[in-house]
């Protein structure tokens, strides 16, 4: 397994509606072949990021799903500058096993 994670950076002030339009998404990613399942993570520390984690089957699936159409139309309405502090930060990572 894998685990795609977004580290989003949200202005001080911006919250709710960062908060907003991750309740409002289209939840197509929960039909993407591979894909097991995903958190947000919500900073309980001032000017740590919100943290987006998809989990995956393998790193097929996952990159199969950033070329998708379903990818393409859930990014789509991107949100609006002011809402972030900084610029996004992307990893990956394998599930360590027993």
């Amino acid at each position: 397994m894998i685990i795609a994670s977004n580290r989003i950076f949200v202005a001080k002030g911006q919250e709710e509606a960062f908060e907003a339009r991750f309740r409002g998404r289209a939840h197509l990613v929960e039909n993407a072949p591979g894909f097991v399942s995903n958190e947000i993570l919500c900073p309980m520390t001032e000017g740590a990021p919100y943290v987006v984690m998809t989990h995956w089957a393998d790193e097929e699936s996952f990159r199969a799903w950033t070329q998708s159409d379903s990818f393409r139309q859930a990014h789509a309405s991107r949100a609006p500058s002011e809402i972030f502090s900084k610029p996004n930060e992307f990893e990956m990572h394998t599930v360590l096993g027993d």
